[in-house]
């Protein structure tokens, strides 16, 4: 059976449809990524799956658990992780695993037992009597993550779980959620850091409320099979941007960096020389120009303008 199971999922706010007609299935085990630009609907598909908010139509089943007629049932079996920082400042991180262990139902040896399992996971032995507030950013997000555990929950939530997190944090953060996916728990992430998708195993691509685009990595990078992606490194990159849209052979055109992804047309024969006469025509100093692979914010961009 499916760790969770959508289908034909909407929620409406008056006229608004915030999502729409969204199914998918993720698999036990399975770090699932949820991409998409601020408002396409990801948050409130989370809010859907974690029982906070009633589907207007359509049918999510979480752990065996249909969540718009249980929606109290399926919070004993999920973890949430939200976007801000959820616990409470003002207690220390020993006072806050007692709370949630508490409100998860948690007593005795049993809490003994998972709170020695959050403070070892979240590396703050010794860092027991800090306020949250005191604690760095990488480790307050360990800390909400382990609480969100404390019940040892067979399917976690996380949304945008590193944001605003330092690249090293955000690193060790995903070694945790790699542990958590080994170890048998489905993992469902949402992230603007793309670089961070490349860890999951599947990812849905969401835009204006539906599923633009679903699959692994290396299936949602296919798009490119008949197109070609060239980098270009040039003195003034905005100037080279604004030449290289006027062209033809050039599909679109996307800033990476100090260098410029120009996405050609399937029938452009030679993708370096269609590009190269033109830039030196039109002034623009060209330090290089080549085919590059494209790279999961290639297929996001592209994805997501498609679906626009």
């Amino acid at each position: 059976m499916n760790a969770i199971e959508v289908l034909h999922l909407s929620r409406r706010f008056g006229s608004f449809v915030a999502v729409n007609d969204l199914s998918f299935d993720v698999r036990p085990g399975e770090i699932f990524g949820f991409l998409g630009a601020n408002g396409a609907g990801k948050s409130t598909t989370i809010r859907m799956l974690c029982g906070l908010l009633r589907p207007t139509s359509g049918t999510a089943i979480v752990g065996g658990v249909d969540v718009g007629q249980e929606p109290e049932r399926v919070k004993t079996r999920i973890g949430y992780m939200s976007q801000r920082f959820s616990l409470y400042e003002q207690l220390t991180v020993d006072q806050n695993i007692t709370f949630f262990g508490g409100m998860y139902g948690l007593s005795g040896p049993r809490l003994a037992a998972r709170r020695a399992f959050a403070i070892d996971m979240a590396g703050l032995s010794g860092r027991e009597r800090l306020r949250a507030t005191e604690l760095a950013g990488g480790w307050r997000q360990r800390l909400a993550l382990g609480c969100a555990l404390l019940h040892e929950p067979p399917i976690v939530f996380l949304d945008e779980p590193t944001g605003g997190v330092d690249p090293l944090s955000r690193r060790d953060f995903w070694a945790l959620i790699d542990g958590l996916s080994g170890a048998g728990v489905t993992v469902l992430v949402t992230t603007h850091y793309l670089d961070e998708a490349e860890h999951c195993h599947r990812i849905a691509i969401m835009a204006a409320g539906r599923l633009a685009a679903l699959g692994s990595t290396r299936e949602l990078k296919r798009i490119f099979d008949h197109r070609t992606i060239v980098e270009v490194r040039a003195s003034k990159p905005v100037d080279a941007m604004r030449v290289l849209d006027e062209l033809p052979a050039v599909e679109k055109t996307s800033v990476f960096g100090a260098s410029v992804h120009a996405v050609l047309r399937a029938s452009t024969a030679d993708p370096v020389g269609a590009l190269a006469a033109p830039l030196a025509a039109a002034g623009v100093r060209v330090v290089s120009i080549e085919p590059v692979q494209p790279s999961l914010e290639d297929v996001f961009l592209d994805v997501v303008g498609r679906a626009s």
